[in-house]
């Protein structure tokens, strides 16, 4: 089963993320969505568009994404989870939303793992020499995987 992906975050991050998905992976439009939370919209307007959004989705099941815990995006996040057969994972970025979208005929559980180590193994600090003497990072659980 392949799972939709929903980005909520601060405009204009959620499709900016989502454009760039879709200049990495051309295809991924039908099952990546985005929802950019306006500073000046209600957050029950932010949830009622999100719902609208996950209706529309083919399949029932889907991976919410936001950018920070706590924060406006976050909440009506947990909102649309709320009963249904999805996940939210925090702290969006690049390298997390790419990994999503490589693994997402997983089971949910599998892909919520793949999500946080696809986004912390994304985020390192680049020394200034050669790449070879940087040191190596495995975080993910499957050892064998060296995508992001």
């Amino acid at each position: 089963m392949s799972h939709n992906i929903l980005i909520i975050a601060h405009a204009p991050l959620a499709h900016a993320l989502r454009q760039c998905a879709m200049h990495v992976f051309p295809d991924c439009g039908n099952f990546v969505h985005a929802l950019d939370v306006q500073p000046n919209v209600s957050p029950d307007e932010s949830i009622g568009s999100a719902r609208i959004i996950t209706r529309q989705m083919p399949g029932k099941t889907f991976l919410v994404l936001t950018d920070i815990f706590g924060a406006t995006p976050c909440n009506v996040a947990q909102k649309v989870v709320d009963g249904q057969s999805s996940k939210l994972v925090a702290g969006v970025n690049l390298p997390m939303l790419l990994r999503c979208i490589t693994y997402r005929q997983e089971a949910l559980d599998l892909l919520v793992t793949r999500a946080v180590a696809g986004g912390t193994q994304g985020v390192m600090q680049v020394a200034i020499t050669a790449p070879q003497n940087q040191a190596k990072r495995n975080h993910d659980q499957d050892r064998h995987d060296h995508q992001q």
